[in-house]
């Protein structure tokens, strides 16, 4: 882990290791593995990436039953544009509309990037790039190479990472940004030992996922964490915080139940502590045939929505209430025939038929259909252990992704100069967004932050170092007295994500979230002097740390948007904590959003008091000169722009 960049120093009184680089990325994702490939094409050389472990992020380890990736469409006859895909991107509200022409515009060469890398993507006889519909999608700018089409870009990017020499540093947890002055200047690190090492840089560009250590009801892998709550802390702004997707998702093995796993219309049962198995659906719908119908919807209305609290979200409040109500556990059966198909499939919507019908699919057994509609999905639990042919699959209602983030610009800089942000740590989505768009995001945002980064380097510009050791140092005594010994931090970190679950995800009770939130910050106040971190538990006290900070700013967010517009995308509010002793949508109170809360972005920073959340009005979509001589003649100004 050193080289001609590294020495050893001592500084507050402990020796560690420091590191000198004009530009690091933080994170081996899709986004860090392409921000690190980019600087370098763009002529920063002297650069690494500072990973955690290369193998625990979600762009490795995450999928779905048919992984997206959206960009603009490349096949067929319908219409589309650069700007009518920024419209879609900024449909959902909450986006800023620079980021969303800037999404639509780098969705090609970032989705052909990865195709010239080797990523899998199909095409027909003659080169197109055929789409499909995803959620929030009015086109077919959709597309797919499996369930792990996220683990083939990454891996793909990877690789070019390697061909070019870029230094990955494993095993090193970035913690807190090192600043001179409101310039990020660097940032520390700790080791799986508990050793620190020192970063200082120009240029950073933080990757490192969302945050997933805040829910324990979570489809995130249990390897990831995220540290969004070192920038926030440093006084990065947050941007829309309160916004994430929830959505079904198995137990046992962490995976998003989506697509063809709803449209196989597989058999909903729940078992209680004592053993008793049931199909619960018919009894929460007028007729069998309108909870299948319900059932396949969900396939494409993937993730949880306030608006649809009566249509296919039902099916994610009734697996809620069976859980968290009355106590249950919930399983898709695809061994057995759902009720409803007694009779064939003629009570079907014409919807729901025709698809099926489509795909070879109208077929006895929820497995028939799903091999039916795509046999990779089955395998795809064979190779984890899980054998759905035999087996029913445990699920439950959990977060999934996290459409805010830290504040960006269309260059992905953050409000802290020298630092950027891309994936799913940036919040360029809404409240809602088409699926697939997340992947791309980390391709678009990860090039236009380094190609920033990169112009930032060339201009004239010294960091300081004195200053900069001299910051690093005081932040360096803070961490050290949870080496003088205290509490382990473990229940009050798995306590947090517990309440997250029960109170902030989905479901949204405002009296628990401002007691959660007190809590967090009490915590805080004393955390150092009150757990311990000695050794290797010093990255686990860390990273509890982290979490309580990113649950003080998104738990200020959810208050804000509770108390501004109520329900929104993702969230029901409720009175009474969700905990209603028979299950009655009409005790969800959905408040439905004024057009003007669509055209606002909820912002969060750092203050004295705490966190503080605001809304905003969103910038329109850029009327952006496309007139060639134009364009062509600052290009040829610039270079580039």
């Amino acid at each position: 882990m050193f080289s001609e960049n590294s020495e050893l120093r001592m500084l507050a009184g402990k020796a560690v290791a420091l590191h000198r680089y004009d530009a690091v990325v933080i994170g081996t994702g899709c986004a860090g593995f392409n921000a690190a490939d980019s600087l370098f094409d763009l002529g920063v050389e002297n650069l690494c990436i500072v990973t955690e472990g290369r193998y625990m992020g979600t762009s490795r380890n995450t999928g779905s039953d048919k992984q997206t990736y959206y960009k603009l469409s490349l096949s067929g006859e319908e219409g589309d544009s650069v700007r009518a895909m920024a419209q879609d991107l900024a449909a959902g509200g909450g986006v800023e509309g620079g980021t969303a022409l800037a999404e639509a515009a780098g969705s090609v060469r970032g989705f052909l990037k990865l195709v010239q890398l080797g990523v899998p993507f199909p095409t027909n006889e003659y080169g197109e790039y055929a789409g499909y519909k995803t959620d929030h999608d009015p086109r077919t700018r959709a597309t797919s190479c499996g369930p792990l089409t996220s683990k083939l870009m990454t891996e793909a990017l990877e690789h070019s990472v390697e061909k070019k020499g870029i230094p990955v540093l494993d095993g090193l947890t970035a913690f807190s940004l090192l600043k001179d002055g409101d310039r990020t200047s660097g940032f520390l690190a700790c080791d799986r030992l508990g050793d620190i090492h020192i970063f200082l840089a120009r240029a950073v560009i933080l990757a490192t996922g969302g945050p997933a250590a805040l829910y324990e009801n979570s489809v995130y892998p249990e390897s990831q964490t995220g540290m969004t709550g070192m920038a926030l802390e440093a006084g990065a702004a947050g941007a829309n915080l309160s916004e994430w997707q929830y959505g079904l998702a198995s137990t046992k093995f962490r995976w998003n139940v989506s697509g063809s796993y709803q449209q196989a219309l597989p058999r909903y049962i729940s078992v209680s502590p004592d053993g008793t198995v049931r199909e619960f659906l018919p009894e929460y719908f007028p007729d069998t045939q309108r909870a299948l119908d319900m059932v396949f919807l969900k396939g494409y209305q993937w993730p949880f929505d306030a608006a649809k609290v009566n249509g296919s979200s039902l099916i994610d409040l009734l697996v809620h209430h069976e859980i968290f109500h009355l106590g249950n556990r919930v399983f898709m059966d695809f061994t057995t025939e759902p009720s409803g198909l007694e009779n064939g499939f003629d009570g079907l919507s014409e919807e729901t038929r025709s698809y099926l019908a489509n795909c070879g699919a109208l077929l006895k057994l929820p497995i028939q259909r799903l091999k039916a509609i795509n046999p990779g999905a089955i395998e795809l639990y064979r190779s984890h252990g899980i054998d759905i042919t035999k087996e029913p699959l445990e699920v439950s209602v959990c977060a999934q992704h996290m459409n805010g983030g830290l504040r960006v610009d269309e260059n992905w800089r953050t409000t802290l100069p020298g630092l950027w942000c891309a994936g799913e740590a940036a919040g360029t989505f809404g409240v809602t967004r088409p699926g697939g768009s997340a992947l791309n995001s980390t391709q678009v945002g990860s090039f236009r932050a380094a190609r920033d980064a990169a112009k930032s380097l060339r201009t004239p510009g010294k960091l300081r170092e004195d200053a900069v050791l001299a910051y690093a140092e005081k932040a360096l005594e803070k961490i050290l007295r949870l080496e003088e010994g205290g509490e382990d931090p473990a229940p009050v970190y798995h306590a947090v994500r517990r309440n997250m679950s029960l109170c902030a995800a989905h479901i949204r009770d405002p009296k628990a979230i401002t007691e959660l939130r007190d809590f967090c910050e009490d915590i805080l106040a004393h955390f150092e002097e009150t757990f311990c971190g000695k050794g290797a538990a010093l990255r686990d006290a860390l990273k509890t740390k982290d979490m309580l900070i990113t649950a003080c700013a998104v738990l200020s967010a959810m208050n804000t948007a509770m108390n501004r517009c109520g329900s929104r995308g993702g969230a029901l509010m409720h009175d009474d904590g969700g905990l209603l002793p028979d299950f009655a949508p009409d005790g969800y109170r959905y408040r439905p959003e004024t057009p003007d809360t669509r055209r606002e972005v909820l912002l969060t920073q750092k203050s004295p008091e705490g966190f503080l959340s605001v809304f905003a009005a969103v910038s329109p979509i850029p009327d952006a000169d496309t007139w060639f001589e134009t364009v062509w003649r600052t290009f040829r100004e610039n270079g580039s722009i």
